[in-house]
């Protein structure tokens, strides 16, 4: 296979960004708008946030009907991804945590697959459970559909950034517990991710350390202590949670780092197949775009090299 270098691909992105403007787009549940959002006054909107037209920033907001976007390689590797962009819990941000992602993980042969959800404070039946409630559906979904793509059914991965960091933290400790009820035979696939990638994540829901505007509209402003923990991915790894690669900036001002050592010293705990990767630099949100001439912008090809040691290593298992 030819692999394109990384620094071209970064370079397709920054020359190219309307390459993927018209793509394979799917409704994560069944009929489009989510059994839970019926009573939801949630409104979808789209919003362009960057003054540069070749440099979108888009972000969705009132989402009802969660949708999953299909990048596909030329020549897939049998590996899938299913992104979930962050936004703070309050939107999702499609191109610099989405999109953006596409052409360095494309060229490698994965399969992305980004996801948009709905928001815990938009009056959704699931309240606090619908992040969870449409990502254990997507990862189902990949599943049930994986011959359609060309991916195999156990390697699909999760990986997510800022609140969608938490989104895939929750998916990997708590794919088992029921976040909805069952709808159609698609919700017989098993929702655990077989990896996760962790980027500048949030994770806990200790005041001490979380992400204010996260953690509000997640479990409100004086949440029980029931619900800090319940909704804390590191107080729920188990020896099952799936391998994690985590990469955080030392310097973010909006997502402390102890986000990514307390899931990181979780995972130790339990002996769960863990690497973490701390930068010095990159603030928060800097995804691809953000980390040209730091030695953040090698966290793909980290990733990716992770991502290929677990197969490896399964290999020598057998």
């Amino acid at each position: 296979m030819t692999r394109l270098p990384l620094a071209a691909a970064i370079a397709l992105l920054l020359a190219s960004p309307a390459a993927f403007s018209s793509l394979p787009t799917f409704s994560v549940w069944p009929g489009g708008e989510a059994p839970g959002a019926k009573n939801s006054p949630a409104s979808e909107s789209l919003v362009e946030r960057s003054k540069d037209p070749s440099l979108p920033d888009r972000a969705v907001t009132g989402i009802r009907a969660p949708t999953i976007t299909v990048y596909a390689p030329e020549k897939p590797n049998g590996i899938a991804l299913l992104v979930t962009p962050g936004g703070s819990y309050q939107r999702v941000v499609l191109d610099k945590e989405g999109s953006d992602l596409a052409p360095v993980f494309n060229a490698r042969g994965y399969t992305l697959f980004v996801m948009t959800y709905r928001m815990p404070a938009d009056g959704h039946a699931e309240s606090s459970e619908t992040p969870l409630a449409d990502a254990q559906r997507a990862l189902r979904t990949l599943r049930a559909r994986a011959a359609e793509w060309h991916i195999d059914p156990h390697k699909i991965g999760i990986m997510g950034f800022s609140a969608g960091g938490h989104v895939a933290a929750s998916l990997e400790t708590r794919y088992s517990e029921p976040a909805y009820a069952a709808v159609d035979a698609v919700d017989r696939q098993s929702a655990r991710p077989d990896f996760a990638v962790l980027g500048y994540p949030v994770i806990s829901m200790d005041p001490a350390i979380a992400h204010p505007g996260s953690r509000k509209a997640l479990i409100g402003e004086t949440p029980t202590a029931e619900r800090q923990h319940r909704y804390s991915p590191e107080q729920h790894v188990t020896p099952q949670t799936p391998p994690t690669f985590i990469f955080h900036a030392v310097d973010d001002p909006s997502v402390p780092v102890d986000n990514a050592l307390v899931m990181f010293n979780a995972l130790r705990a339990q002996q769960v197949p863990t690497e973490l990767h701390l930068f010095a630099e990159g603030e928060h949100g800097f995804g691809i775009r953000g980390t040209r001439g730091l030695p953040a912008a090698e966290w793909p090809q980290l990733a990716m090299n992770w991502i290929a040691s677990l197969a490896e290593m399964n290999k020598s298992r057998q």
